[in-house]
């Protein structure tokens, strides 16, 4: 594998990634696909460097104790981690570590996968381009950097509605699916070749003109991937080790699926790391993108991009590849959002209370099997650990 990073598992029998993809894994096969990524495709190392910055442990909080409602039933936190199959978990409150449990064989040395996660990643790698002057505007258009694009659907597309997934371009994300395009895109990325993800992104239907319709689409992170080694001149893992994971004080080389082998990065999936380095990432987002105070993304960059956002006159709740995360009340007043990925994987950000949570899972489907609802989760113990507000 380029760089050399080593499996979180090596010797682990590891599945299918279309099995894996389609949700037909038993539980001990999938445990070991997903700390064992690294294995299904080539890689490229986003290394860490630099001194570890320790998470300094806080006071237990009792977490034993907590109790929470979620579609009108009354749960505690031995029932969310049990039925909604967590792999690991972490709650990081001003900065320390408050709580952290691993399931399945999982230790603080595992790096897990992150799937969609990463597009919250790789959309932060946007804001530093553009903070350092070498993405001049998120309303140019796409093709200013990328003038593949200048023809077919892509066109119009300006780096902003991109990022907001509202390009208009035709697709389904239909991860069960063989047909869809999030399959296709997959059968290309087993495939290996270089370039084929982006020209087969660049022959699909148009649909709507850019900015007036929102639809989710792996595919358009694949086109972030694009933009920021277009951009930067930098492989997305290099300028990730660069601008963050050596900065962060991560404790871990992590690892970022390629297209081929030593292409480019899968934009939109594959990043494999350690629960903690998730958690200092997610700390550097709620710390509003500084990093010992200073600036590393443009100002006002994380508010606009925890979203909800307005396309076409209709509130979406997405942001620039981040999901906003609404009150019992269903407003988004607290400001709250998360990065997610499929099989429940999370990282929550609760600026106002300071407060990161991030969750590993191995769940049977890719999308709606969430036994209790995670955000239910996530909102009530933000709300009940020391020093939220009433």
């Amino acid at each position: 594998m380029p760089g050399g990073h080593a499996s979180s598992g090596a010797g682990e029998p590891v599945a299918s990634v279309r099995d894996a993809y389609a949700g037909r894994l038993f539980p001990a096969q999938q445990v070991p696909t997903f700390r064992n990524i690294d294995r299904l495709f080539p890689c490229r190392t986003i290394r860490c460097g630099g001194p570890v910055r320790p998470l300094v442990a806080a006071p237990d909080p009792g977490i034993g104790h907590f109790r929470f409602s979620s579609g009108g039933q009354h749960y505690d936190v031995f029932d969310w981690v049990s039925r909604n199959r967590i792999a690991g978990a972490l709650v990081l409150k001003d900065g320390k570590c408050l709580w952290e449990h691993y399931e399945f064989g999982n230790t603080p040395a595992t790096r897990w996968m992150s799937m969609s996660m990463a597009k919250s990643v790789s959309t932060t790698l946007v804001g530093i381009a553009v903070q350092q002057g070498l993405i001049a505007s998120i309303d140019d258009l796409l093709s200013k950097y990328v003038p593949q694009l200048a023809t077919g659907a892509y066109s119009d597309v300006t780096v902003r509605h991109l990022m907001l997934m509202a390009s208009g371009v035709q697709w389904d994300e239909t991860h069960t699916a063989a047909a869809s395009e999030r399959r296709q895109v997959l059968e290309l990325q087993i495939g290996q070749r270089p370039g084929s993800i982006l020209d087969y992104m660049n022959s699909l239907p148009k649909l709507a003109p850019s900015g007036t319709r929102w639809n989710y689409s792996t595919g358009e992170t694949h086109l972030v991937g694009v933009l920021i080694r277009a951009a930067t001149g930098q492989w997305p893992a290099d300028f990730l080790s660069e601008q963050l994971w050596s900065k962060l004080g991560m404790e871990s080389d992590a690892s970022w699926w390629l297209e081929s082998p030593d292409g480019l990065e899968i934009a939109g999936s594959g990043i494999a790391a350690t629960l903690r380095d998730y958690g200092r990432f997610g700390q550097f987002i709620c710390d509003g993108g500084t990093i010992d105070g200073h600036p590393v993304l443009p100002p006002g960059w994380v508010d606009e991009a925890a979203g909800p956002t307005h396309i076409n006159g209709q509130e979406v709740p997405y942001g620039f590849m981040w999901w906003p995360v609404a009150d019992e009340q269903g407003s988004y007043r607290q400001r709250a959002f998360a990065a997610r990925g499929i099989f429940g994987q999370r990282i929550y950000i609760h600026p106002v209370l300071n407060t990161v949570l991030v969750v590993w899972s191995a769940r049977s489907k890719p999308l709606g099997d969430e036994p209790i609802d995670d955000n239910d989760f996530f909102n009530a113990l933000c709300q009940w650990l020391p020093g939220a507000s009433s």
